[in-house]
């Protein structure tokens, strides 16, 4: 398994195990990353500086992948974005070393890293918790994923649990 950065020939595959975790987990709806223009070309969107996404590859296929992105627009503050992946990689590990990956780079331009969610993806809140992400009662303002209805933020610099 490789996990590197994005390239423009791997929209349409990162695209497809995005959607396809959504309808997995029921977020093929009107309120989260389902909707997100930016699904059919991550390429350009995470192109400009402070921005930056990777894929895992497998077997020379892309099998999930992770974002940072400012949020709503904040020098500050960031985003993880759009991490997903295909089933068979779930538990392996590989998520950590993903989120490694998008946090090191997070570190290098924000304080603070922020993502929303949903309950039902109890494994994943696990995972974010376990990774020193703390949840919130509320979302951030300048959320645009209103249907998500579990917000954490993690401190790059001062948590416990930075890795």
């Amino acid at each position: 398994m490789l996990i590197r950065e994005l390239e423009e020939q791997d929209n349409a595959a990162i695209e497809k195990v995005i959607r396809g975790c959504l309808i997995e987990f029921g977020g093929n709806r009107s309120g989260l990353a389902w909707e997100d223009e930016s699904l059919r070309d991550l390429y350009r969107y995470y192109k400009p500086e402070g921005r930056a996404y990777w894929v895992i590859e497998k077997d020379g296929q892309v099998a999930g992948g992770c974002g940072i992105a400012p949020f709503a627009g904040s020098r500050e503050v960031c985003e993880l974005q759009k991490m997903y992946l295909d089933k068979p990689l779930r538990g392996t590990g590989i998520a950590g070393l993903l989120l490694d990956t998008a946090l090191q780079f997070a570190k290098l331009h924000y304080s603070q890293c922020y993502l929303e969610t949903l309950r039902t993806m109890t494994a994943a809140n696990r995972f974010y918790t376990k990774h020193g992400f703390e949840p919130l009662d509320t979302p951030l303002a300048g959320s645009e994923h209103f249907a998500c209805d579990a917000w954490y933020i993690k401190d790059l610099y001062h948590s416990s649990n930075n890795k």
